[in-house]
């Protein structure tokens, strides 16, 4: 057998996969709205596609919505073809899809291309990307996870860097740059380096029961079992509410702090302060998970989130401000983990890809409905303090309902191959 096989089959090379699990989030940046934020005035400058602000901005919402429904596939593809097949071909196809965006010319033909970029990059990639960690970590998943995310956002600071660099460019000329960089470096790296956890996959036959077998000797749940219990739904609410919540705060965040009697200045503030504090919810409840149960720190996540939200409407000084920052910021980065954590934790590894793909759809859409709900709010009161008020109100119920949901039963098998050994790592 040779060196490289042996060391794709190490159980060393879990961490290597965490490095590339972070590459393919970042490689999600076009299809985000942040990655879209880099070249948006001059797509509404480019007179050949015809745009306006408000055609624009319903063109991204149903753009977002329809490309949640690329997450169903996206799971499918990791349970039956394996993290390096389905994380290439989706690499790949959003590089070819970013290109072809340089071509487009009239509003039809963008839009069709910004909703497989989204479909593409915000869903299929973002659910293989979060299930690359669940699929090789038994052991450690929250640490990994905490590592995987503070890499994440290492990422995306020198990815906006690298389009700050850039911001004078043509944005034709820009995003052919980095649909080459999808397709020609980061798709072949994938190619060679991506592999999936060594210990092999189910049989098949067993997919229509309620569980199967994992090879660790722990009974996985299937999609259909996983949406059949209360914690699924718990989690994916609370981690929807968070995506609705960060969405729509952060887009109108400047007009929410002018409403409070703050400078323009605030809004950049607040940007770096909930940025560091996210990383530091990263990686303390990375460290935290491995002591606390899950569904307390999901608690803790959403009263941190209530509280932000109930005490917006009353910050008035910068020290206020500071506080908001850090709980918004702190419970966003324990929010992230946690998502990044709970489904292999909860369900096994088996039917991973498609449960993490139903997961990321609700995110998605939530998110995408985030900003419409706050601009309906301030239309139709002149206020965003009711819609504030009500998100917060929102997470304060989850948090009471977290530590009251129960977390799913998976019974321990014996293990029926000699070579499986439980204790070992992935």
């Amino acid at each position: 057998m040779s060196p490289l096989l042996n060391s794709f089959r190490s159980p060393a090379y879990r961490w290597v996969i965490v490095v590339l699990a972070a590459l393919a989030m970042v490689a999600t940046l076009p299809g985000r709205t942040h990655g879209l934020s880099m070249i948006t005035e001059r797509l509404l400058s480019d007179s050949s596609l015809q745009l306006d602000r408000l055609v624009f901005g319903y063109i991204n919402l149903w753009a977002t919505l329809g490309g949640a429904l690329f997450c169903i596939p996206a799971g499918w593809m990791l349970d039956r073809c394996g993290l390096r097949v389905t994380s290439t071909l989706i690499v790949a196809l959003l590089g070819a899809v970013v290109i072809a965006m340089t071509n487009a010319s009239g509003i039809v033909q963008f839009a069709i291309l910004i909703c497989l970029t989204r479909g593409l990059g915000q869903s299929a990639l973002s659910v293989v990307s979060i299930s690359m960690t669940g699929k090789w970590f038994r052991t450690n998943l929250a640490l990994a996870t905490g590592i995987y995310s503070l890499l994440v956002s290492v990422g995306f600071v020198a990815a906006f860097l690298w389009g700050r660099s850039q911001s004078d460019w043509d944005w034709r000329t820009q995003w052919a740059g980095l649909g080459a960089i999808l397709l020609f470096v980061i798709a072949p790296t994938f190619a060679l380096f991506v592999r999936s956890a060594p210990q092999g996959s189910q049989d098949e036959s067993q997919a229509d029961h309620p569980t199967v077998e994992s090879p660790w000797g722990l009974t996985d749940f299937t999609l259909s079992a996983a949406l059949a219990t209360p914690a699924f739904w718990m989690f994916g609410l609370a981690t929807s509410l968070y995506g609705l919540v960060s969405s729509g705060v952060s887009l109108f965040s400047e007009s929410l702090l002018m409403d409070r009697g703050f400078e323009k200045t605030a809004f950049y503030d607040l940007g770096t302060m909930t940025t560091a504090i996210g990383l530091a919810g990263n990686l303390v409840t990375g460290w935290m998970a491995t002591r606390i149960n899950i569904t307390v720190l999901a608690a803790i996540a959403m009263s941190l989130l209530a509280a932000a939200l109930l005490a917006l409407p009353f910050v008035s000084t910068y020290s206020e401000l500071v506080a908001y920052a850090v709980a918004m910021g702190f419970a966003g980065g324990m929010v992230t983990v946690l998502f990044f954590t709970i489904w292999a934790q909860l369900f096994g590894r088996t039917e991973l890809g498609k449960i993490q793909g139903v997961a990321q759809m609700l995110t998605v859409i939530a998110s995408a409905l985030g900003p419409v709900v706050l601009a309906e709010v301030k239309v139709r009161t002149g206020s965003y303090v009711p819609a504030i008020v009500s998100l917060g109100g929102c997470a304060a119920v989850l948090a009471v309902g977290m530590l009251l949901v129960p977390i799913p039963a998976r019974e321990s098998q014996l293990l029926t191959n000699a070579n499986l050994d439980p204790n070992a790592s992935p």
